[in-house]
């Protein structure tokens, strides 16, 4: 695996990133790739290669912006005893506190920081006996983990929804005055505290199933502002929703660590009754279920039918009271088995299944 760290390293790079500039826009109007070429402008050739490569092949770029001093692996030490990276072609030497690593790959350098690239070995990921569920929210609490097995539940992640809602209303407030420059700065600042929160909850999520031996299940929630359309009062909590960042961190922390990470249909989550399988009545956070009475906060009741919802497998309601002889509620949960159809598939599949026989099955009622 790639990981790539930010190390301080306080020197002044201001000319030589001036030249990195100069070689970079050569490299777009020319569409050269030898240092020969730009020899001129004197920057280090190693240096050179790399920037030339970088904006010489990509076509699609017109303009050069933000262009880094990118030093390859050949040109750089480093001493894991001392925890020490040299970079000898800019005379810098970089402390680093970062756990082990393979090799550096690369360095790239700007102003202020050296962004390090390094390999680092993966643990072999352990088939679990078990899983977790982490239910991702737009409002609320972020992220709510839920371990059904010993019935305990995290909330992490509630600060997320203040903040979104905190730097909208200054944005609004200075686009009004027409400061579209410090617009700018306040997203940026936005997008930071999100994703330092987005680190800390997906450092916790795979700490807690690392300590319980469990794997991690999550919702797979591509295309889920496409899906249908929403309140004006919900729309911005959803744009602003950064939940593949949040995915994202827990699957390369979970990689580190041998976790294995795995998706479940989202459909029905949190109207599904987590104890009995039924889909029950939700009222924003309120989830019961009018089948056996279960009451409990809709995140919680979701993230422990995520945990149990078996992965690539669909099961309707109507499916296991057929396989089971019965079609009333089930006295205990149906564990890793579950995956609630939608309830006009459900009617479908019911009335299909008694037209196909000689006894009639009954439809299930939805409140």
């Amino acid at each position: 695996m790639i990981l790539t760290y930010k190390v301080r390293h306080g020197r002044d790079f201001s000319s030589e990133l001036r030249m990195a500039r100069q070689v970079a826009d050569h490299a777009v109007r020319h569409r050269t790739f030898s240092s020969k070429d730009v020899k001129h402008i004197g920057l280090k050739s190693m240096i050179a290669n790399q920037i030339l490569r970088k904006y010489g092949r990509n076509k699609t770029i017109k303009k050069a912006r933000n262009v880094n001093l990118i030093v390859p692996s050949q040109g750089i030490r480093a001493d894991h005893e001392k925890k020490t990276i040299t970079v000898p072609c800019l005379k810098i030497v970089l402390s680093y506190q970062f756990p082990e690593f393979e090799k550096v790959n690369q360095i790239e350098v700007d102003d202020e920081y050296a962004y390090v690239s390094v390999s680092v070995p993966e643990k072999p990921l352990v088939e679990p006996t078990r899983y977790i569920g982490v239910d991702l929210n737009a409002t609320g609490h972020a992220a709510v983990v839920g371990d059904p097995e010993a019935g305990k539940v995290w909330k992490l992640g509630k600060r997320c929804q203040h903040v979104h809602q905190k730097y909208k209303n200054i944005r609004r407030r200075l686009q009004k005055l027409g400061k579209y420059g410090m617009v700018k700065k306040i997203k940026d600042r936005e997008s930071r505290i999100i994703r330092d929160l987005n680190h800390k909850m997906s450092r916790k999520i795979v700490e807690i199933a690392k300590e319980n031996g469990c794997g991690i299940k999550m919702e797979d929630l591509k295309g889920i502002r496409k899906n249908k359309k929403h309140a004006k009062s919900f729309r911005y909590s959803l744009n602003s929703w950064s939940f593949y960042q949040l995915r994202t961190f827990i699957e390369y922390k979970a990689k580190l660590h041998g976790v294995l990470v795995a998706y479940v249909e989202p459909a029905y989550t949190s109207k599904t009754c987590s104890r009995c399988g039924h889909v029950g009545d939700r009222n924003g956070k309120a989830f019961k279920c009018p089948y056996c009475g279960y009451v409990e906060n809709a995140d919680v009741n979701a993230s422990f039918n995520i945990a149990l919802r078996q992965i690539g497998v669909s099961q309707s309601d109507v499916e296991r009271d057929m396989s089971e002889g019965s079609t009333g509620a089930p006295q205990e949960a149906t564990a890793r088995t579950i995956r609630t159809l939608e309830p006009h598939r459900l009617f479908a599949k019911a009335n299909s299944s008694s037209r196909g026989s000689t006894s009639a099955i009954r439809s299930p009622t939805f409140s």
